[in-house]
């Protein structure tokens, strides 16, 4: 059996995130299916159908918009019956085009943090693994060749490698289908790590060297890749690193939660042992190591 490491990206268009973070969590083949059967589970059960029927995701960036926290608070705590209830009141007038009640609001907002929650106590409770690399926002250097593979994805693959070392399983990449052209250029990039630089080629005796793309609108496994960084990009931080940027201080409790998930373990380079972390900040990408 394998493991299936599921990534999704945040912040590439330099907009509105505070970071740039590549990551997302991996995952057992055996438990896959029980994990997304929960998630499909607890959405149908919080909202009272499932988002995608609504044009909708369980993604970081809607469950924890900033308007949902501010819904959430503008009424009391309602019991699991009453928030279905309204929250799927609160689909339904928007997809006929009219307007929600403040208590459908409510209700909505609240459901979105609970589902956030719950998707994130459900990584721990399945053994999946948390693996993500954060890095400043910066321009592509001119002299950088294009079949160059950043410095932070080769670093999630080391870690990746590392974690399946530990385990003596195989391990699949699982990504995020954005557009075809660019898809494309990642696949060569990984390939060219994996085939010609002396690391990937050692990185292949555990990690299948050619990655899957998916929609994520069809695999809740990217979907809750990308809560988990999204969490990460607004709540994580290393001072002694000089991370500076903003928090959003209602996400930080997510991330103490998400820390339970984070793989922690060791790796070897050049002989000698050291502890090391699933999710790591890496202040310059196309530098040396």
């Amino acid at each position: 059996m394998s493991w299936l490491l599921f990534l999704d990206e945040s912040g590439h268009d330099h907009r509105t995130m505070p970071y740039e973070v590549h990551g997302g969590f991996a995952i057992h083949a055996a438990k896959l299916w029980a994990f997304i059967s929960a998630v499909k589970t607890m959405e149908l059960s919080t909202f009272g159908a499932h988002l995608h029927q609504y044009g909708s995701e369980l993604k970081g960036a809607r469950l924890l918009d900033k308007d949902r926290f501010a819904w959430e608070r503008q009424g009391p705590r309602m019991d699991d019956a009453s928030r279905c209830r309204h929250a799927l009141n609160f689909l339904n007038n928007g997809k006929q085009g009219r307007t929600p009640r403040r208590d459908e609001f409510t209700a909505y907002g609240q459901a979105c943090i609970s589902v956030a929650e719950g998707i994130i106590q459900l990584l721990a409770h399945h053994d999946a693994k948390v693996f993500a690399v954060v890095i400043p926002h910066l321009a592509r250097p001119k002299t950088v060749p294009e079949d160059f593979l950043r410095k932070d994805l080769v670093f999630l693959l080391e870690r990746y490698f590392y974690f399946l070392d530990s385990r003596q399983e195989m391990g699949l990449l699982v990504m995020d289908g954005s557009e075809k052209k660019a898809d494309r250029k990642l696949v060569r990039r990984i390939e060219r790590y994996f085939t010609q630089t002396m690391p990937g080629r050692q990185r292949t005796q555990w990690i299948v060297p050619v990655p899957m793309f998916v929609e994520s609108d069809m695999a809740y496994g990217v979907q809750v890749a990308d809560l988990c960084i999204c969490c990460l990009n607004w709540g994580w931080r290393l001072p002694e690193q000089d991370m500076s940027q903003p928090t959003r201080l209602e996400i930080e409790p997510f991330v103490w939660l998400l820390e339970k998930a984070v793989w922690h373990g060791s790796g070897c380079r050049d002989g000698r042992d050291f502890a090391t972390h699933g999710v790591i900040y890496i202040p310059d990408p196309y530098e040396r190591r």
